[in-house]
C-alpha cells in the first residue's frame, strides 16, 4: 500500500517538474502527508489545475463520507471490477505530485517494523496516479477526494514492501489525464511498476509512525 509521502520542493521546483499545470500560489512543504488530509491533486478537467483534494476516495454514490478512510489506495489490478473504483476509472483519473513515499518493512524476528523513505534518484518531484470523485453531502456542499493506485512492487521496493505506489512518467501524463472516457484495456498498460534503477531507498526514524510528526527531519536517513 501507500499510507504516507512527502511533498517538499519549492513552488518553483514544482513548476518546473510540471511545467503544463498550474499550481496554488502558496502551499506548504509537507513531509508526511497522511490518509485523510487534503493533498494536491491535477485532476482530468481539462484545466490543468492542481487542487487540494481530501486523500481517501469517496464515491459520489456513497451515503456515508467516512468510506474515504477505507478508500485510500486502489489495487491496480482490480480497478475495473471493484465498485468504488471501476466509474472513476473509466472517467476520474488524477496526478498527485510527490517527491517521495514511505513504506514500512517487517524485519524477521523483530516485533517492529522499520520505516523506509524512497524517492527519485534526481530527487525531483513525480506524479503518482490517482482516482478522484465529488460527493455531495446533505447540505449541498461538495467535497473531492482522490486515492492512490497501487501495483507490484519493483526490485527496489520488493525487498521492503509487497506493493508500490503507481508513479507515472511525463509521457503518459496526456492520456492519463484525457477528459474522455477510457476503458481498462485502455490504461492497464500504464499502471506498472517504475524503474528501479531509477529510484533508492533508505531507512528513516520512526517518528514518521505518528502523523502528528510533520518535519524535515523524517527523511533524514536513520543512525
Amino acid at each position: 500500500m501507500c499510507g504516507r509521502f512527502t511533498l517538499t520542493v519549492d513552488a518553483a521546483d514544482l513548476q518546473q517538474a510540471f511545467s503544463d499545470f498550474s499550481f496554488p500560489a502558496v502551499y506548504t512543504a509537507r513531509y508526511n502527508i497522511a490518509p485523510t488530509q487534503p493533498v494536491l491533486a491535477i485532476a482530468n478537467d481539462n484545466r490543468n489545475t492542481a487542487d487540494f483534494f481530501l486523500w481517501g476516495l469517496i464515491p459520489s454514490w456513497s451515503r456515508d463520507p467516512s468510506i474515504g478512510s477505507r478508500l485510500i489506495n486502489a489495487r491496480a489490478e482490480t480497478l475495473g471490477e471493484k465498485p468504488a473504483f471501476r466509474g472513476s476509472y473509466k472517467y476520474h483519473r488524477c496526478l498527485i505530485p510527490a517527491d517521495g513515499f514511505y513504506e514500512w518493512k517487517q524485519q524477521p524476528g523483530a516485533a517492529n517494523k522499520i520505516p523506509y523513505f524512497i524517492h527519485m534518484n534526481d530527487h525531483r518531484p513525480f506524479a503518482l496516479a490517482g482516482l478522484w470523485d465529488e460527493w455531495q453531502s446533505p447540505d449541498g456542499s461538495h467535497l473531492k477526494s482522490c486515492t492512490i493506485i497501487t501495483t507490484q512492487p519493483n526490485q527496489l521496493l520488493a525487498s521492503i514492501h509487497n506493493r508500490m505506489p503507481v508513479i507515472l512518467p511525463a509521457e503518459a501524463y496526456p492520456r492519463w489525464l484525457a477528459p474522455q472516457a477510457h476503458t481498462p484495456d485502455e490504461l492497464n498498460a500504464l499502471l506498472t511498476p517504475y524503474p528501479a534503477d531509477r529510484m533508492a531507498a533508505y531507512p528513516v526514524s520512526t517518528l514518521v509512525n505518528k502523523p502528528a510528526n510533520d518535519l524535515p527531519e523524517l527523511i533524514q536517513p536513520a543512525e
